[in-house]
């Protein structure tokens, strides 16, 4: 969600690095399902190793169609910017 907002304010683009941390445990070398507005991280930091992810996947905004009534109203940030569409 938060990918998602900065993008639709334009404070990030397909550019932008993003870095998560987490544990060992986290890290696996299989593919993930993915939805239409998942992302993928640039690098990730364990407590042992840096990882650089070669794909790049980027929202381009607010897929609004996955997102129910009751959660929009939920998020101000997202009722916000519903009621402006």
């Amino acid at each position: 969600m938060e990918v998602a907002l900065l993008s639709e304010a334009g404070l990030i683009g397909p550019q932008t690095t993003i870095i998560s941390t987490v544990h060992e445990l986290q890290v696996v070398d299989t593919d993930l399902p993915e939805t239409e507005h998942d992302f993928s991280v640039d690098v990730i930091v364990t407590p042992t190793q840096v990882i650089y992810c070669e794909a790049r996947r980027r929202p381009a905004g607010i897929v609004w169609s996955h997102l129910s009534s009751e959660k929009i109203r939920a998020v101000p940030a997202l009722s916000r910017l519903f009621a402006r569409r």
